[in-house]
């Protein structure tokens, strides 16, 4: 079994990947589908726990209705330099308010997990020749951050200012 970093821990990955709509649905309970195949809605979904991965030219605007229900939403990076998914993350914790999985998929590598972390993602299935121990340490290659993002959402100069008005 393949293994992810959930929450700052490397565990079994218990979801099945549906990578295009053109794919026969799996025998397994827990599949996460393509947006344009859950949109769509076919029979093969019912009584399944399904989860739905955006790829970067997907809007992550088309889950708003359903955000409360999806237990897992995974966003494609089909290669490293493609950033589109750390807007699309953003936008789901921020702007749709969503609180489940978010898992980063494709060419994740270990330069992006800080990142990818900041603008909201809380899981991550590394590229399968990463060390995933060493990908799982890169959370720790900066103590501070100057930016505000998801996880901290005031920049320094603003934590600073708040430390020095209370002293």
């Amino acid at each position: 079994m393949s293994k992810v970093i959930i929450d700052n821990a490397i565990v079994d990955d218990v979801w099945t990947l549906v990578a295009s709509v053109d794919a026969e649905i799996p025998q397994a309970q827990k599949i996460i589908v393509p947006l344009k195949m859950w949109a769509s809605k076919p029979a093969g979904l019912n009584g399944k726990t399904v989860g739905v991965f955006l790829d970067g030219a997907d809007d992550p605007s088309a889950l708003a209705g359903d955000i409360n229900h999806l237990p897992i939403i995974a966003v494609n990076f089909p290669t490293f330099k493609d950033g589109r998914g750390y807007s699309a993350a953003y936008l789901l914790r921020t702007r749709y308010g969503y609180k489940g999985e978010l898992r980063a998929i494709g060419d994740i590598q270990r330069d992006q997990l800080f990142y990818l972390k900041r603008v909201g993602f809380n899981a991550f299935a590394v590229r399968a020749d990463i060390d995933i121990e060493a990908a799982l340490r890169s959370f720790n290659d900066f103590s501070e951050v100057y930016q505000g993002s998801v996880v901290q959402t005031s920049p320094l100069f603003r934590r600073r200012q708040m430390t020095a008005s209370a002293s």
